[in-house]
């Protein structure tokens, strides 16, 4: 499965280089056990270079008229960069335009795999930009939702012929509703799919609800003791802010996990967020209805900054879409009845008017903040949210590609700011504005050599990169391309008591068991390859498995810590072949469960996975040879 990668994306440290063909163009299967103990035997492979601290600042260009429509035809010669007050040599320049209708459809095939081969390749055009749209059940109002599916299907019917697309949904997690298609008719069947109830987290899940009194205006209407209702409110305030926190987690998980799925297919991925929105900062309560006007603030700006980049990295442009439309202040809404009467009343409807508009500030803000680090742009205060998509996927298909190696090379992780000029009036530029300076090494300098299977990650941050990538029916993190032979070893009618060794059934796991054979062959082209000063190359990362009843509970799982040492001739040897491993996991007979399998790399964090039902498997004839001893 070859895949182009021209440029990588954001700003890439690269401790080894290697020019090589892609490891899953190659017709090898890693359905055979192979010993893990070595790499496959020696063949002629490529030459491979060593090259340190190599580093390439990517950034994408949307050049509109004053109509806007994309600007065609220009050269690298014509664009200015600075990166802070330096000048930039662009030293990589690439004109995209919107693929035709004959083209859009010629996508690299899937290979055929033979039964139990599985991967987490996704075909992608060789040239030009794919589109994908985020509906947030999150954070819209279900009558907005109503709305956003109304436009997307009027769109949906007039776009042009061979239009590729991919629709997700979000409510507490990510489902992707349909995968890249350009059938117009599957997409249609997705956006008629229902993403349960209205959100939980809204204050107006319905929407259209006006504003009610809380019961603090309920106490305060009845002359209640005034410190009681002050208690309450703070407890209302506190309950907001913690349901708003929760949103912009949930949200920026999904963000997450979209850059990771999306980050081996090349080239710049336009995503189309149709969302109500939440805020980065949750400000202090100036409008004095709190006794702690400090009590409910919270702020999202670090994980903010780390979605961000990792959108970058993956060459995501944002293009969030206000899902309400033109929004009103909902004070004269005739849904509302909160008891404005009286100089109490006149109070509160000031408060709810500042709320409003302090609110919206806020949530355009992160709307306007996630475009303008991605290259995207924000949609805002419209009810044309049907041409808002057109001109999204018509601007995002028409781009410049510049690249340049940053004058200034410290990790400092400080902000670099961006700036790209055009000799042209008339004209005007979307581009991401900036990235910080982050060591992609720094966290993971030293690897622990010892086997923690699954825990190897002990940070917060990072076991919660691992629960995202490692959830039952997540999108697959295709940031390591693999592939995966599952054979089951033992027949059906010849159940084991015990799971295999080195699982970890659940508590309340109960066998009997079969046992399944798991081979990966592994990209090394996506590992992190480490020279130390005694001339050796070490590789570090973790093999795991989690086994998932059909409604998501993880019911058995393993793992294995994976340190390699290797000299350069036998580093040649894995990139020519891949990395061949082989671990062994056991499912229930009984019922259907899923395979959630791993490779995680310790230095920068990074996943690869695939998901295989144990019925795929089912069927699949054992291979005649013992395997190979683990």
């Amino acid at each position: 499965m070859p895949r182009s990668r021209a440029f990588p994306a954001r700003l890439i440290v690269t401790t080894i280089v290697f020019s090589v063909a892609r490891l899953l163009a190659q017709g090898t299967s890693p359905a055979a056990p192979s010993s893990p103990a070595a790499p496959p035997p020696s063949t002629p492979g490529p030459v491979a270079t060593l090259k340190a601290n190599a580093q390439l600042v990517v950034v994408d260009v949307v050049v509109t008229d004053s109509s806007q429509m994309p600007v065609r035809g220009l050269k690298g010669s014509d664009f200015k960069l600075t990166e802070g007050s330096a000048p930039q040599v662009v030293r990589n320049f690439e004109e995209h335009v919107a693929l035709t209708a004959a083209d859009a459809t010629k996508f690299p095939p899937m290979p055929s795999l033979p039964p139990g081969i599985f991967t987490n390749y996704t075909p992608a055009p060789a040239n030009g930009a794919v589109d994908l749209i985020l509906l947030d059940a999150l954070n819209t109002p279900l009558k907005d939702q109503a709305y956003v599916r109304q436009q997307l299907l009027a769109y949906l019917r007039a776009t042009p012929p061979g239009t590729r697309i991919a629709i997700f949904g979000l409510n507490t997690r990510l489902t992707i509703l349909q995968g890249f298609t350009s059938d117009p008719d599957a997409l249609k069947i997705a956006m008629t799919r229902r993403l349960g109830k209205g959100s939980s987290l809204l204050q107006d899940a319905t929407g259209g609800g006006g504003i009610q009194n809380s019961q603090a205006d309920n106490l305060e209407d009845t002359g209640a003791d005034p410190a009681l209702i002050a208690n309450l409110r703070d407890f209302e305030a506190q309950t907001q802010s913690f349901q708003l926190q929760l949103r912009a987690k949930y949200t920026l998980d999904a963000m997450n996990q979209i850059a990771r799925y999306l980050a081996n297919i090349p080239g710049r991925k336009n995503l189309i967020w149709f969302s109500g929105s939440f805020p980065i900062n949750i400000l202090p309560d100036v409008t004095g209805t709190t006794s702690d006007p400090f009590a409910a603030m919270a702020s999202s700006e670090d994980e903010f900054r780390e979605t961000v980049n990792l959108l970058a990295r993956s060459q995501v442009a944002v293009y969030p879409i206000d899902a309400r439309g033109l929004t009103t202040s909902p004070v004269f809404d005739a849904s509302t009845s909160r008891n404005y009467v009286g100089a109490r009343g006149i109070a509160r409807m000031n408060q709810d008017q500042d709320k409003f508009f302090n609110d919206t500030a806020e949530e355009h803000g992160t709307m306007q903040a996630m475009a303008d680090a991605t290259g995207g742009r924000a949609f805002l205060n419209s009810n044309g949210l049907t041409k808002a998509v057109a001109t999204a996927i018509d601007q995002g298909s028409n781009f410049y590609t510049l690249a340049y190696t940053p004058t200034n090379q410290q990790h400092d992780g400080k902000l670099r700011k961006i700036r790209i000029e055009l000799a042209r009036p008339g004209v005007t530029l979307s581009y991401r504005k900036g990235y910080y300076a982050d060591d992609p090494d720094k966290a993971n300098k030293s690897v622990a050599k010892q086997d923690a299977a699954v825990t190897s990650a002990s940070d917060l941050t990072r076991q919660e990169t691992m629960h995202l990538a490692m959830t039952r029916g997540a999108p697959l993190p295709t940031q390591i391309l693999i592939k995966v032979g599952v054979i089951p070893i033992n027949p059906p009618d010849k159940p084991e008591d015990k799971a295999a060794s080195g699982n970890t059934p659940a508590p309340k796991t109960n066998g009997p068991y079969r046992r399944y054979s798991v081979n990966y062959q592994i990209d090394p082209t996506d590992l992190t390859f480490l020279r130390t000063p005694d001339g050796m190359i070490h590789c570090d990362f973790d093999l795991v498995i989690f086994v998932f009843d059909p409604d998501g509970v993880r019911v058995n799982s393993t793992g294995n810590t994976v340190h390699l040492t290797a000299t350069l001739d036998q580093v040649k040897q894995m990139f020519a072949q891949g990395i061949y491993r082989h671990e062994e996991i056991s499912a229930p007979v009984k019922g259907e469960y899923f395979f959630r399998i791993a490779v995680h790399d310790l230095h920068r964090d990074r996943y690869g996975a695939v998901e295989v039902a144990a019925s795929e498997v089912k069927n699949v004839i054992p291979p005649r040879t013992p395997l190979a001893a683990k």
